[in-house]
């Protein structure tokens, strides 16, 4: 059974994801400008060991927050910005010398080339998407409750990667489709109880702020199958469930694959 290295969301750089994986934070700095990314990893603590942002490290890969990585996967350092240097002090030039013959014509001084800015390169931009793919799951919605937060909307401002639904303590939470389930545990940043199930073709569907959770990883789950009971985790303020939908790690709108709702 793969694992994911990085849950779904900013992974805190002192703790990973799941029970009995080692911490982040008791390795070493990392000094390549490369790296692989190895069992136990997360993304905020590969961050920590490199001394970078956990934006700019996000940027400089092509990896959207929150910051899915996996086993094997090769990460590049970002450039970073060196601080701009304070101009010397020169010396209060002599007073000149009391003029015997005819004065000389002032030169001015010939100025310098000034070296060119470093760039970053350019990210690879993002696939134009459809409507709806053709080869995605059949999604169900995962729990009763209005929308009260929209794909690309900002949450706690961030722009949020998927949809909040309002909801009431113990509430079923349901697998939107049929999968095998990736991760089940708490992310200590932002989502709290967070469940991540892998439905195939690269489609993964994501469930944060979850109260008690009634799966565990590797199980087989049935489409509409209860995985998770509502209640206030992470950051959520009230009762919510949050939704996800992504496709090989880039996020989608899961309103344009949920069924309507009259």
């Amino acid at each position: 059974m793969r694992r994911i290295a990085a849950a779904l969301a900013l992974l805190s750089a002192a703790q990973t994801a799941s029970p009995g994986m080692a911490q982040s934070g008791q390795r070493g700095a990392i000094v390549a400008w490369t790296y692989t990314v190895q069992a136990g990893d997360t993304f905020a603590g590969i961050a920590q060991r490199w001394g970078v942002d956990m934006a700019a490290l996000g940027e400089a890969n092509g990896i959207p927050s929150p910051y899915v990585i996996r086993i094997g996967q090769v990460l590049r350092r970002p450039e970073l910005t060196a601080a701009p240097r304070s101009a010397p002090t020169r010396a209060p030039a002599p007073a000149p010398a009391p003029a015997i013959g005819p004065a000389k014509p002032a030169t001015s001084p010939k100025a310098e080339p000034r070296p060119a800015p470093t760039l970053r390169p350019a990210l690879p931009p993002r696939p134009t998407l459809t409507l709806r793919e053709s080869d995605a799951p059949r999604l169900q919605w995962p729990t009763e409750g209005a929308v009260v937060s929209h794909f690309g909307e900002r949450v706690s401002s961030i722009p949020s990667n998927g949809i909040d639904l309002a909801a009431h303590y113990g509430q079923k939470v349901r697998a939107a489709a049929a999968g095998t389930v990736l991760y089940a545990g708490k992310e200590p940043e932002r989502f709290g109880q967070l469940i991540l199930i892998d439905h195939g073709n690269g489609f993964v569907t994501a469930y944060a702020y979850l109260g008690s959770m009634t799966v565990k990883e590797g199980d087989r789950v049935t489409a509409f199958e209860r995985i998770a009971l509502v209640g206030r985790s992470g950051e959520a303020k009230a009762p919510t469930v949050h939704f996800e939908l992504r496709r090989n790690n880039v996020p989608r709108d899961p309103e344009l694959y949920l069924p309507p709702r009259l």
